[in-house]
């Protein structure tokens, strides 16, 4: 409820309802991201695809969600923040319902779209809700908050789309966002107050148009390039010209236009500039890590679905502890210590990963992913006061919407990056160890190694292959778990190009009933 409001009805501000509802949306449109992920080889039996085709169930919705993000401010702007936030409610759980209910490829695939199309507006909605609700010098606070549902909620995703599965059917995967759908647009319908609307500003489709079509271009290339042996095939290639293209003109045109789609007031404020470039790097570090770890502990480990979110879970918790802390401390020390700390702490647990062996049982990774979880709750709080703690109150939606552009952005680039690393690592590691599989390894001629790793039966090379090729996979996995040490550690400079926020003055602007 807005001040305004508050004073006609002479009571407060429900924050705390505002703070639930908002958070039931993140928390909704954030799991969406991971939790179908388990259960596509479900939905591949059940719909009849080919890998490559069920595949399309994610990347029409991150694509979907990708392209129709930016259009967030805009929208906000012309009909109101709590029209739009109503109207995605309700489309996204819709689709849930649709998505839950295909019974073909195509329909998944097109239900997810508009699920990625209604869900794009959730986040950094629900994002600007909070800041304006919050008073400044509890930025901190809100963004703790509201930063557990960002964070949290996917890496939760797996372990209940898993859970879903195994217990019930794939279909639930979707159907759970039916009644969470239902009470946040009960609460949102109640409690979250209307912002004033500018009808003044023209809608810029030659710059959205342009803008699409590089979001578009770079994610297709990022989602199919492994696949597709990135610039070995002219897919790639179309679709690095549709995204260089679509990027150029979109800056040319936002430069020289009267009404740019991207308000260029966003850009003058340095702290939210450094902090979309911090934020987009650590895309790339929260993305990386949790697409990389499933298929670890899976195929290497052998754990089952369910067990793998188990272990998986405590990460989320870490990043709780660390946000509740961050939140009391914030306003009262440097916001830039505490991300110092934090990268220092995610660059620490990314070298103890460096450590990991086929041989280790199950507590080395929930203890190192507790501590991960720790580093990024200590990043992503300050982080985020900092980007929106001097900018003015009518420009909180359209930033929020393109911070989280480019963390999504970030993180498709960091799964690429991570998936790209594995695949050539195996490889040559693959091909290194197996110059040494010869007859005179002593190795090979060990008492009773003969009895599996024979170099004179079918049998045993195709077992010495398979244990050299998950050889081959855990280096490859260490190799990724370095890079990304290297790239959080080639954060910490970067700090230096934020400004203590604490104390700082920024415009007001009040929400309408």
């Amino acid at each position: 409820m807005s001040a305004a409001m508050a004073e006609r009805t002479g009571r407060a501000a429900p924050v705390g309802l505002v703070t639930v509802v908002v958070m039931l949306a993140t928390i909704m449109q954030a799991l969406d991201t991971s939790i179908a992920n388990v259960a596509l080889p479900h939905m591949q039996g059940s719909l009849s695809a080919t890998q490559d085709q069920i595949a399309w169930v994610l990347t029409s919705y991150i694509v979907a969600a990708a392209v129709a993000t930016p259009l967030t401010g805009w929208l906000a702007g012309r009909y109101g923040r709590k029209r739009l936030f109503l109207v995605a409610i309700i489309g996204f759980t819709l689709a849930s319902l649709l998505c839950g209910s295909a019974q073909s490829l195509l329909e998944i695939v097109l239900y997810r779209l508009l699920q990625g199309v209604f869900g794009a507006a959730l986040i950094p909605v629900s994002q600007a809700i909070l800041l304006d609700v919050y008073p400044r010098e509890r930025y901190g606070q809100a963004m703790a908050i509201w930063g557990a549902g960002v964070v949290v909620a996917p890496i939760l995703g797996p372990t209940l789309g898993g859970w879903l599965t195994d217990h019930y059917t794939w279909r639930w995967v979707f159907f759970i966002n039916l009644p969470i759908g239902a009470l946040t647009l009960a609460g949102a319908w109640a409690f979250v107050a209307e912002t004033a609307l500018d009808r003044d500003r023209p809608f810029d489709f030659f710059g959205f148009a342009m803008l699409s079509l590089g979001i578009g271009g770079l994610q297709l290339l990022l989602d199919h390039g492994e696949t597709n042996d990135w610039f070995g095939s002219t897919e790639t290639w179309v679709e690095l010209g549709m995204a260089i293209t679509g990027f150029w003109v979109f800056i040319v045109h936002a430069a020289t236009a009267e009404h740019p789609f991207v308000s260029l007031a966003l850009f003058k404020d340095r702290n939210f500039v450094a902090g979309c470039v911090l934020m987009f790097l650590i895309g790339i570090l929260l993305y990386g890590t949790l697409a990389l770890l499933p298929p670890l502990l899976q195929n290497l480990m052998n754990y089952p679905v369910v067990t793998t979110g188990m272990v998986l879970a405590p990460r989320g918790m870490g990043t709780l502890v660390a946000m509740a802390v961050v939140g009391r401390v914030s306003g009262k020390v440097d916001a830039r210590l505490i991300l110092l700390v934090g990268f220092a702490v995610t660059s620490y647990s990314l070298w103890r990963m460096t450590g990991y062996s086929l041989d280790m049982n199950m507590w080395p990774v929930i203890s190192i992913t507790v501590l991960q979880g720790l580093g990024l709750g200590l990043v992503w709080v300050p982080l985020s006061t900092i980007s929106f703690a001097t900018l003015p109150a009518h420009l909180r939606t359209e930033a929020s919407a393109f911070s989280s552009l480019v963390r999504n952005i970030g993180g498709s680039i960091g799964i690429a990056i991570g998936e790209t690393v594995l695949v050539r690592s195996i490889q040559t590691n693959h091909a290194w160890i197996a110059e040494h599989a010869n007859p005179y390894n002593e190795m090979l001629n060990m008492p009773g190694a003969h009895h599996v790793w024979n170099l004179n039966t079918q049998a045993g090379l195709a077992a010495l292959n398979g244990e050299i090729t998950r050889q081959a996979s855990m280096i490859a996995y260490i190799d990724v778990f370095k890079l990304l040490m290297v790239i959080t550690l080639a954060l910490i400079p970067l700090l230096l190009i934020l400004s203590d926020t604490r104390g700082a003055k920024v415009e007001g602007g009040a929400a309408l009933d």
